[in-house]
């Protein structure tokens, strides 16, 4: 599988893929990510380049987001000072379910991130998905706390507050990556 940049003509697909995450989701139980999520706001994330596809041949089997910019209102300003990376839209497509590539995802933005000076890969979960706060402790990562004030990037009230970290490290995640070398952190040196 390889994962690159994701470009511009790639919005109709993660948008479908957020769908189909929160159908998904619906199914058990979750309102995670049932509010829309602006197309230009993702639009903008792709341009920036901090999305990601993972492909396998033709099929898109995942996507995830990695950042450099902390999401307003969660971390402190103590945080900040530390070099992160932070995971978003973190998605696999329901057919490649059960192969673990949420997890090779994660090792594969550890990785990156530690590449661009940051010794911590972080990210905020949906507050109410305790099966999912579990993936990512299971993954390495620790709770940090939980943040409930605030509004949301897409409208309304803060539901992704669950926050967590782990040290980001150097694995061999096996995509073939051909995804532009990461710029070092400016305040990494």
């Amino acid at each position: 599988m390889i994962i690159a940049a994701a470009e511009p003509h790639d919005v109709t697909k993660l948008l479908a893929f957020r769908e189909e995450a929160a159908a998904w989701l619906r199914g058990l139980g979750s309102d995670q990510w049932s509010r829309p999520y602006p197309a230009d706001k993702l639009l903008a994330t792709i341009e920036a380049g901090t999305v990601f596809m993972l492909r396998d041949g033709h099929t898109t089997a995942g996507t995830i987001t990695l950042t450099a910019d902390a999401e307003a209102g969660l971390w402190t300003d103590s945080e900040l000072t530390e070099p992160s990376m932070f995971v978003n839209k973190l998605t696999v497509a329901r057919e490649y379910a059960g192969q673990d590539l949420g997890g090779r995802l994660l090792d594969w933005a550890g990785d990156r991130a530690r590449r661009a000076g940051a010794p911590w890969l972080r990210l905020d979960a949906w507050t109410t998905n305790e099966a999912l706060q579990r993936y990512y402790l299971a993954h390495g990562f620790s709770h940090v706390r939980t943040v409930r004030e605030g509004g949301a990037v897409n409208g309304g009230p803060r539901v992704s507050g669950w926050l967590a970290q782990r040290e980001a490290w150097s694995v061999d995640h096996g995509f073939v990556d051909r995804a532009p070398t990461p710029e070092r952190l400016r305040f990494a040196e």
